[in-house]
């Protein structure tokens, strides 16, 4: 099963290890190098079985190249999962992180990690003690901290654009914006959004941190089993990938989709099935790009507070560029922000050494 996924896969390496005292399954990958170094986050995750941590992995990882791509990036796309029964805490996590952090370094540079799905500046502290090559420590050990702020503030301007372009307004008054999963991103984004003026509505499968986020911003709960077909002008998913499905996009009460979550798509397929339904697509990968920005811009480009917000803010022109590039071509607003990244990488590739 392994042998027929890496090969139906167009990346570089694929690269596994397994971490016996956890049973812990580690894989990384390095899906392209042709903008430089492929980044990406670690993933501590439970999954059903070791394919579906693997199939998970090759997915993110080429996203990653199309996402540094579009953001303008001199990284390539990787990424890694630790397929954990359950994410360990105390000596345990550390002793992993530790085995884990040792693999990342014997690629030499080839990959540089940071923090993604229950991981975070503790852990790749925690790396950094084997691994030179990690972004996104804490502030006290040389790090530009959670990255979480810079990919909210990046899904807002982009679903400020997305309402620009689909209604004509300069501005978030008035309008509803549904925001499923208020953790790190969610909860700031509905921060930025009730700033702005919006009605926000939260959902999150933690009725706790729902109840939380809309005391401090004075949204609206929805249930997580009525959050598709709840009637909202955004639908925002900052959760798991996978909701905008054959099942799910007909019974969509929204008219645009503009979320911070990854692999929001369950199928290629689907970003047609959104253009047919008149429903305006924010790519996940282009519109969540604000964390990328955030590490390499502090951590390895010496940039300002300035530029790194103006360029997470350039994000939302990136968007307004695929929306116009989608309806000149009649194609969807995912074919439109492929061509794009791709021919960065493309022009990469040609650019004399």
């Amino acid at each position: 099963m392994f042998e027929e996924l890496i090969k139906g896969w167009d990346g570089e390496e694929v690269v596994l290890g397994f971490d016996h005292p956890t049973a812990t399954w580690m894989f990384i990958g390095v899906h392209s190098r042709v903008l430089g170094p492929a980044m990406g986050g670690t993933r501590m995750k439970a999954y059903a079985n070791v394919e579906e941590a693997l199939v998970d992995v090759l997915h993110l990882s080429s996203a990653m190249t199309l996402k540094q791509a579009a953001a303008g990036l001199p990284y390539g796309g990787g990424k890694a999962v630790l397929a954990v029964s359950r994410p360990p805490a105390g000596p345990a996590r550390r002793e992993l992180l530790v085995r884990y952090g040792d693999l990342v370094a014997s690629l030499g540079g080839a990959y540089v990690t940071a923090a993604d799905m229950n991981t975070g500046q503790r852990d790749m502290d925690v790396i950094f003690e084997r691994c030179p090559h990690v972004l996104g420590r804490s502030p006290e050990n040389g790090g530009s901290g959670d990255p979480g702020a810079g990919t909210a503030s990046g899904v807002f301007h982009g679903i400020v654009s997305s309402v620009r372009h689909l209604f004509g307004s300069d501005g978030l008054e008035g309008s509803t914006v549904l925001v499923q999963g208020v953790g790190s991103v969610g909860s700031r984004l509905a921060t930025l959004l009730a700033e702005a003026e919006a009605r926000v509505l939260v959902s999150d499968t933690d009725a706790e941190r729902a109840k939380r986020t809309a005391k401090e911003t004075g949204a609206t709960i929805v249930a997580a089993d009525e959050v598709i077909g709840t009637a909202a002008d955004v639908y925002a998913p900052c959760a798991v990938g996978g909701t905008l499905s054959v099942e799910t996009i007909p019974r969509l009460r929204c008219r645009i989709v503009a979320g911070a979550a990854n692999n929001q798509l369950a199928a290629s397929g689907d970003a047609q099935r959104l253009r047919d339904a008149r429903v305006l697509y924010a790519p996940d990968y282009v519109i969540n790009a604000g964390g990328v920005i955030h590490l390499a811009g502090f951590e390895t480009l010496g940039w300002t507070q300035r530029q790194v917000g103006e360029r997470i803010a350039g994000i939302g022109h990136t968007l307004t560029e695929v929306y116009r590039a989608a309806e000149t071509e009649g194609i969807t607003t995912t074919a439109a922000a492929d061509r794009i990244a791709n021919a960065r990488i493309q022009a990469a590739r040609t650019r004399p050494p």
